[in-house]
């Protein structure tokens, strides 16, 4: 008897891994059948692509200055052409890339973490629990983002940490309400019940039964976040609240260049597309992958 349990709980198991890897191929196939999905994705790919191998793709140092070739417009030798230092634009702008994306990646991650925390705690356990941590909530969104992660950015100082550690915080409360609606549906499943019934204590059931089934919300959430905190962090570095010279990022190439807008276009605009192509490609592949986890929000 002891004998046959085993073997049907093996292939439970083995029917559940199947279950979940045919799940997974829906999920790719839908996506890739999204055009928009796909144009976002080969849009974050290129951008990856760029700033990962920036040393391969142009000769010259993000920081090596050349005054006799300052303000030099686009050309063969700088496709982007000079800043009013005789920097390689190009260069600036795709080592100023891998900036960005390694800001944002820790701000994605600290508002994730946290806020998933958070967001699990109120949504499974209710009550006080959820009172307290949503009316805290409630306050941290009755504050613009923008506002916040100034304020808190100010605090901590400039850098790239300090900043990634200030968007992350000023981001948490829509990860975490979001958490917490998708905790509330599921916290009753009779898998949950199961596990309760089984003896299971709480931090068990929320890491091993509730966190692995919001997945999905989660990767659609960090995939529109990282887009909307590269997007804060050029802000910031822009007002001078963020990551300063002569480190490069986008928003610090924009503002060093403002004062010349009129009499040296690239300055801005090769900065300026560089932001609009990113937070294009992670917005179109976020909501391609909304769509594909959950067809049902398209209806």
């Amino acid at each position: 008897m002891s004998g046959r349990k085993k073997q049907e709980t093996y292939i439970q198991s083995l029917e559940g891994m199947t279950r979940k890897h045919s799940q997974w191929r829906d999920v790719m196939h839908r996506l890739f059948k999204n055009r928009l999905a796909i144009i976002g994705l080969i849009l974050v790919a290129a951008v990856l692509f760029a700033t990962i191998f920036a040393n391969f793709l142009t000769p010259y140092d993000y920081n090596a200055q050349s005054f006799g070739d300052r303000f030099v417009y686009p050309c063969l030798a700088h496709p982007f052409g000079t800043d009013q230092y005789g920097r390689d634009l190009l260069a600036r702008i795709l080592y100023g890339g891998r900036v960005s994306l390694i800001v944002a990646l820790i701000a994605v991650v600290i508002s994730l973490v946290i806020g998933a925390v958070l967001g699990a705690v109120a949504g499974y356990f209710g009550g006080m629990y959820d009172t307290v941590i949503m009316r805290v909530i409630d306050i941290i969104m009755s504050i613009p983002g923008l506002l916040l992660a100034v304020a808190i950015s100010a605090a901590l100082g400039t850098g790239l940490l300090n900043t990634g550690i200030a968007v992350g915080l000023a981001s948490i409360p829509g990860g975490a309400r979001i958490l917490r609606s998708t905790v509330m549906t599921i916290r009753d499943e009779q898998y949950i019940e199961a596990a309760r019934a089984g003896g299971a204590g709480h931090a068990y059931i929320i890491v091993h039964h509730v966190l692995p089934n919001t997945i999905a919300p989660l990767i659609v959430d960090a995939s529109l976040k990282v887009g909307m905190a590269i997007l804060t962090i050029s802000s910031l570095s822009f007002v001078g609240l963020g990551v300063s010279e002569p480190t490069p990022e986008w928003g610090a190439i924009l503002s060093s260049g403002r004062a010349y807008i009129r009499d040296f276009w690239p300055l801005v605009i090769f900065p300026g597309l560089a932001i609009m192509t990113t937070l294009l490609g992670f917005n179109l592949l976020g909501d391609g992958l909304r769509d594909a986890l959950d067809p049902k929000l398209k209806q």
